[in-house]
C-alpha cells in the first residue's frame, strides 16, 4: 500500500503526454508535439561551455545545499536590475527547478488546515503540490480572458487563507496581470497578512505592449509577505539543467534551505556554474528568441481560429488556450483524437483546471506548428 500522502495527487498530464509524443515519434510515427512547455532553441552556447570548463576545473563535489554565493550575488543583482526588488543573498534559495522551488515552499509554509488559494487555469503540479503539504488548494476564477482580478480572490479568502499563488504571464492562457490588478492583490495580501507566492518563470515572454512587474517591487510591506520564484528553464533554454530559485524573508527562506538540505542537498555544481553564466552573461539572444515566438504566435492563432476554434492572441509565455466547446469533446477526449488520429501531441485543459480548453505550445518550428494546425483542422472538420 502506498501513503495516504501520495494517493492524494495525479500524475502530470503535460509529463505524460510530452513522454508518450516522444516515445510514438522514437517508434517512426511522424508525430508533432505541441505539448512540450520548454523552448525549442537550444541552450546558448557560452552556458554549455561554462558547465564543460566546470568539469575539468573538478567543479563535481557537493556545495552548499542552497547553492554557491556566486550565482545567488547573479540572482540577487538580477532582481534588482530586471525587477526593480532589493534582495540579500540570505533571501535567495536556489533548487533544482522551479518545480522544485514552489514544492519547497508550500512544504515549509502550509500545514493541515491551511488554504491556498490558486486562480485557474493554473499551472499542473500547483493544486497537487498544495495537497502534499496537506494543506488545501482553494481554485479561483479569472475573467473571461483568464487575467487574475483582485476581487474575485478576495471572495475565496478565510480565516485559513495563508497563500495566494499569482502566475504572470500565465501558463497555459498566456493571460498577463494588469498592474493595477496587481496592487490591489497586494494591498489584500498585506491586508490579511496572507502570503503571495509569484510564479515569474515567463517574465521575458511578453508581447502586445504588455510589461511584467514584480508583486514584491511595490513597497516592503507586500515584499515581506510575497516569495518570489523564477527558473533559468524557459528563459536561456535550459529545462533539463534543473535550476530553479526564490527569493523569500529571511525565516522563510531558511525554512525552505533546511527543507532542501534533508531532501535533495545541493542543486547540481555543474549546472550552477552553467546558471551563472547564464545571468552574468550576454542576454542579446533572448531579444531575437522572444520575436520569433511572436511569429510563431501569430501563426498559431490565425490557423487555430481558421480551424474553428476561438482564440485570442496570448500576451505571454508561449501557449495557446483555445476554446473547444464546439466540438462537442471534453479537453481529454479532444487530445486523445488528436494525437491518435491526426498524430498531434497537445494538453487538456481539465489538467490546469479549466475544462472546454486545449493548450498548444508554440515553442516548436514554424513548420512544425504550420503541420500541426493544419491536422487540428482536419480533426475539426471531421468532427462536423
Amino acid at each position: 500500500m502506498v501513503s495516504a500522502r501520495v494517493s492524494k495527487i495525479e500524475p502530470s498530464k503535460t509529463v505524460a503526454i510530452d513522454t508518450l509524443a516522444k516515445q510514438l515519434k522514437k517508434e517512426g510515427k511522424d508525430i508533432v508535439n505541441l505539448s512540450a512547455g520548454e523552448p525549442d532553441f537550444p541552450t546558448p552556447d557560452n552556458v554549455k561551455e561554462a558547465a564543460i570548463k566546470a568539469i575539468r576545473e573538478n567543479f563535481t563535489k557537493y556545495t552548499a545545499p542552497s547553492g554557491i554565493i556566486e550565482l545567488k550575488e547573479a540572482i540577487v543583482n538580477k532582481f534588482k536590475k530586471e525587477n526593480n526588488v532589493g534582495y540579500s543573498t540570505e533571501n535567495v534559495i536556489v533548487s533544482c527547478g522551479g518545480k522544485h522551488s514552489f514544492y519547497n515552499i508550500v512544504m515549509s509554509l502550509l500545514q493541515k488546515g491551511d488554504e491556498a488559494i490558486i486562480p485557474k487555469p493554473y499551472w499542473v503540479s500547483y493544486s497537487d503540490m498544495v495537497k502534499l503539504s496537506d494543506a488545501a488548494p482553494i481554485l479561483c476564477s479569472t475573467d473571461e480572458n483568464f487575467r487574475i482580478e483582485a476581487d474575485l480572490i478576495k471572495e475565496k479568502i478565510t480565516k485559513n487563507t495563508k497563500l495566494i499563488v499569482i502566475n504572470s504571464p500565465n501558463n497555459p492562457s498566456g493571460s498577463v496581470i494588469e498592474e493595477k490588478e496587481l496592487r490591489k492583490i497586494a494591498d489584500i495580501a498585506v491586508e490579511k497578512n496572507i502570503h503571495v507566492l509569484s510564479d515569474e518563470v515567463y517574465e521575458h515572454f511578453i508581447y502586445s505592449g504588455k510589461k511584467h512587474v514584480s508583486i514584491a517591487s511595490f513597497n516592503e510591506d507586500i515584499k515581506k509577505m510575497t516569495i518570489t520564484l523564477n527558473s533559468l528553464s524557459k528563459t536561456y533554454s535550459m529545462t533539463g539543467w534543473r535550476i530553479g530559485y526564490c527569493a523569500a524573508e529571511k525565516d522563510l527562506a531558511k525554512a525552505v534551505e533546511k527543507m532542501q538540505s534533508q531532501s535533495t542537498g545541493n542543486p547540481t555544481s555543474i549546472a550552477q556554474k552553467a546558471a551563472l553564466e547564464a545571468l552574468n552573461g550576454p542576454q542579446d539572444f533572448l531579444k531575437e528568441r522572444i520575436s520569433e515566438f511572436e511569429k510563431r504566435r501569430s501563426l498559431m492563432v490565425k490557423m487555430l481560429n481558421g480551424a474553428g476554434l476561438k482564440c485570442d492572441l496570448p500576451e505571454g509565455a508561449f501557449y495557446c488556450f483555445p476554446g473547444i466547446e464546439s466540438t462537442k469533446l471534453n479537453s481529454e477526449q479532444f487530445c486523445q483524437k488528436l494525437l491518435k488520429e491526426h498524430l498531434v501531441a497537445a494538453v487538456p485543459g481539465i489538467a490546469f483546471g479549466t475544462e472546454g480548453h486545449v493548450r498548444f505550445s508554440y515553442a516548436a518550428s514554424m513548420p512544425d506548428i504550420k503541420k500541426g494546425m493544419e491536422r487540428v483542422k482536419k480533426l475539426i472538420e471531421s468532427l462536423s
